[in-house]
């Protein structure tokens, strides 16, 4: 392969590798699907359009691993290298986690459509021929996936505002374990109810009253660092989802202004039933 060419490749090679991240979820397959990408182009003739011929080249390789993925159901990020759990973190928090959770709900063909699309720029002209539809076909799989991604909140725009400033609040204050900041945001009243999963061997599965919640949720602080908020089930809530792989998600009730309610799901089959999508 000429000089040149290994060149042009290599100046792609950021992009290509962002492209498929976003299509797969996981950075080491992400990698993979670049460098298969570089092997065909040992073998392709002429390119009038490099950029062009390599984003559909790698966008057809990641429908396909989509595809295969969805044949055949299994925990697919590797535990090698930088390109494994470690970039899957990395990943997520470049993209965002809520954001990379819904796109694992999308079929294959709305995910690519959707990445080409709405993060990418590429017109629905170009995009249709990578998967072997119409520019128009494309364009409604991309609606579809863009439907999924904005979700359908079950409240009025500026009460969701509202609601999310005092979630946000909350995940801060955990995060810091600021018990004092907690109090402030937890109606007298409250109640935390909690997935057995989520909580270790004897821990109360309910706790009631602002102190005894503040203090629960004050002894999750490391795993609210890797919480982020999000759309659950129309209303402000915050997912766990490290590298991107929904592990637990809270639904919370905020009344005038105070968390009345929260409840903690860990539970795979009670977390597949979510709708999960990205806070706007």
């Amino acid at each position: 392969m000429p000089e040149t060419l290994a060149a042009r490749f290599e100046a792609e090679r950021p992009r290509l590798r962002s492209l498929a991240r976003r299509m797969l979820g996981s950075a080491a397959e992400a990698e993979d699907a670049v460098q298969e990408s570089w092997l065909r182009l040992a073998a392709a003739p002429e390119l009038d359009n490099l950029a062009a011929w390599l984003t559909t080249v790698v966008s057809r390789i990641c429908l396909d691993l989509l595809r295969a993925r969805r044949e055949t159901p299994t925990e697919h990020v590797p535990d090698r290298g930088v390109a494994g759990p470690e970039g899957d973190v990395e990943l997520a928090d470049e993209v965002g986690r809520a954001l990379l959770v819904v796109l694992a709900t999308l079929a294959p063909a709305e995910r690519v459509a959707f990445v080409l699309h709405d993060l990418f720029a590429v017109p629905f002209d170009a995009i249709g021929p990578i998967l072997d539809r119409t520019p128009a076909t494309a364009k409604k799989l991309a609606s579809r996936a863009r439907l999924r991604v904005r979700g359908t909140p079950a409240l009025p725009a500026p009460e969701l505002a509202r609601d999310r400033q005092v979630v946000e609040a909350f995940l801060l204050a955990a995060r810091g374990g600021d018990l004092a900041a907690l109090l402030s945001l937890l109606a007298p009243d409250v109640v935390r109810h909690a997935d057995a999963a989520a909580l270790p061997p004897g821990a109360a599965a309910v706790l009631r009253g602002a102190d005894a919640v503040a203090r629960g949720t004050r002894a999750f602080a490391g795993r609210a660092a890797l919480a982020e908020l999000a759309l659950v089930d129309g209303t402000a809530g915050l997912v766990l989802a490290p590298a991107g792989r929904l592990v637990g998600a809270l639904k919370v009730t905020v009344v005038a202004g105070r968390v009345t309610a929260y409840e903690v799901i860990a539970d795979p089959d009670r977390l597949a039933k979510l709708e999960i999508a990205v806070l706007p």
